[in-house]
């Protein structure tokens, strides 16, 4: 069963930040360009390979990355940087991916790409974290560029199947 969230909160609820944990976790940061997908696409293969996922696997999360690094560029404010965190845990991967963005209201979940996402990936949220609690390269919070209303995040995990 998958489980779907879209907030207008800073957090999503039900869902957790994951610390970073310099052992099990990846993170990348790369302009928001549909160019970088086959990129982060790799990286989460790369990572699901390490952590001993099935081929079927491997290729949902391939591709629920990819709709969520799509989602969250369509979402991103022109130039900007996306940052994307894999966290590799016993039996699951985590994946976390954020953007600034000019938007007023984090992505749809009613879209065709947030239904594939949501079919392929165990759970899925997205919210839109308002500019006033963030910093933006060290600035004080509140202090986002003209136009940028917050950061969308994307977030999903895939858990390696089990069989019984």
């Amino acid at each position: 069963m998958t489980e779907t969230e879209s907030t207008g909160r800073a957090q999503p609820a039900g869902g957790e930040q994951h610390a970073l944990a310099a052992e099990n976790d990846i993170e990348v940061r790369l302009g928001a360009n549909l160019t970088h997908l086959p990129l982060v696409r790799s990286i989460a293969a790369n990572l699901a390979v390490r952590a001993d996922f099935d081929i079927d696997a491997i290729s949902d999360l391939r591709l629920a990355v990819d709709e969520a690094c799509s989602t969250l560029i369509t979402s991103a404010d022109s130039g900007s940087a996306m940052s994307c965190r894999f966290t590799i845990e016993s039996d699951e991967l985590h994946f976390h991916g954020t953007v600034p963005s000019s938007d007023q209201e984090p992505p749809s979940t009613a879209s065709f790409g947030w239904k594939v996402l949501t079919t392929l990936a165990d759970s899925a949220t997205t919210w839109l974290e308002p500019a006033s609690d963030f910093s933006t390269d060290g600035a004080a919070p509140g202090d986002a560029p003209d136009g940028i209303h917050g950061r969308v995040h994307v977030e999903l995990t895939k858990r390696k199947p089990t069989f019984t």
